[in-house]
């Protein structure tokens, strides 16, 4: 039987299994200082101030959005083109939501898109409070002019980085916030670096970091300074608002303090790779992924687009006889809008055609640090026969 080949898959080693057996072994699984250890090395890579661990990337989107002080009455927008909970943190905080349009090379929201609903929504008076710019497949979307925009209609940026840790824009690495109030990274296993589930959200703001702190466990603070009234002991501990448990173990950052030892690696084979892919692709009639020049993509997924017009088969055909071949092709992302859900909240199809045109050609092909050569070659193979 043909071996299967998934789109993604983590990249598992000795040492990563020694560091989580060491805090089986240990007297702390939660709450001790593995997670701080994480938290430290991943905001030094990123060359951000602060950085709060979490149980997974939508936790982090959640706390991010209220201690930017998402509420009702706001306005969230993101892009069509993501994973639900780019949107629905917006919504777990009572606000509304929109999307802007992509770009059709990176297939990131579009700054032209953004500026044109920007004069729109200034001139009804519904300017968003928070914008969600997704790094989609780990390429960072045009950060610099989604901030002088921020400036000018006054709304805070949260970048969803979910893919991209190890990526770069403009040779600085995604997560330093130099051009947002946060970032958020998500470590699930198909994601660059693995903690099982994870996340985690980045910030040079001390005043968001506290508030992160907080909410990330029941929004409890055992700061003196900040308690009301008499401190009774050094037991005491106070809730000062409505958190929640969000807290990453120590067993998952003690695997994800491992893990980033090797991110650098990870993200050069997969550009390796990257490169091999459009070097044995690049004669079939498919789009390539497109490369913004600013950027250095940390390549968590590899997206082709089919040119329909040039082929006798239907996009569901070719994605369902690569999967009975074994390669193990994906589809990101559905448009947000185009859930029931949204649509229940009067979204529509045709609402975002850029995204919409995307989704009716797009496969995410196999792409990981463990991939051979070989594999590699045979998902080759496998699309040079399905679509000549």
């Amino acid at each position: 039987m043909t071996a299967y080949i998934p789109y993604g898959r983590q990249d598992i080693d000795a040492s990563d299994i020694q560091s989580v057996i060491e805090v089986l072994q240990s007297d702390w699984l939660t709450q001790g200082s593995a997670t701080s250890r994480f938290e430290h090395a991943v905001a030094e890579y990123c060359g951000a101030k602060y950085a709060i661990a979490v149980s997974n990337a939508t936790a982090a989107l959640h706390i991010a959005c209220l201690a930017i002080g998402l509420g009702k009455q706001d306005y969230l927008w993101t892009s069509p083109n993501t994973f639900v909970a780019s949107a629905n943190c917006g919504l777990y905080c009572g606000a509304k939501v929109d999307f802007v349009d992509i770009n059709s090379q990176t297939y990131n929201l579009s700054v032209d898109e953004l500026e044109q609903k920007l004069v729109r929504a200034a001139q009804l008076g519904c300017l968003p409070k928070v914008l969600v710019p997704v790094h989609f497949a780990g390429q960072s979307c045009e950060m610099e002019k989604i901030a002088i925009l921020s400036q000018q209609y006054g709304f805070k940026v949260i970048e969803d980085a979910s893919h991209a840790i190890g990526g770069k824009y403009r040779n600085k690495a995604i997560g330093s916030c130099e051009f947002s109030d946060l970032a958020v990274f998500s470590f699930h296993p198909v994601k660059i670096i693995t903690t099982g589930e994870g996340g985690m959200v980045l910030t040079n703001r001390e005043d968001l970091y506290e508030k992160l702190s907080r909410l990330r466990s029941h929004g409890i603070t055992r700061n003196p300074d900040l308690m009301q009234g008499e401190v009774h002991g050094g037991w005491y501990y106070q809730q000062l608002e409505l958190g929640f448990n969000y807290r990453m173990t120590d067993i998952q950052a003690a695997l994800g303090v491992s893990q980033i030892q090797r991110l650098d690696k990870f993200v050069t084979r997969r550009r390796f790779l990257a490169q091999r892919y459009n070097h044995l692709l690049q004669d079939l009639p498919i789009t390539l992924p497109y490369q913004h020049f600013d950027t250095e993509s940390s390549w968590h997924l590899y997206v082709i687009r089919l040119n329909l017009d040039k082929i006798s088969k239907t996009h569901c055909q070719v994605f369902e006889q690569l999967r009975q071949a074994g390669i193990g092709v994906n589809l990101h992302y559905i448009p947000v809008h185009t859930h029931p859900y949204y649509q229940n909240l009067g979204f529509c199809h045709g609402d975002f055609q850029k995204s919409e045109m995307y989704y009716k050609s797009a496969i995410s092909i196999p792409l990981y640090y463990g991939l051979t050569e070989t594999d590699q070659d045979r998902v080759v193979a496998s699309l040079q026969e399905i679509l000549h």
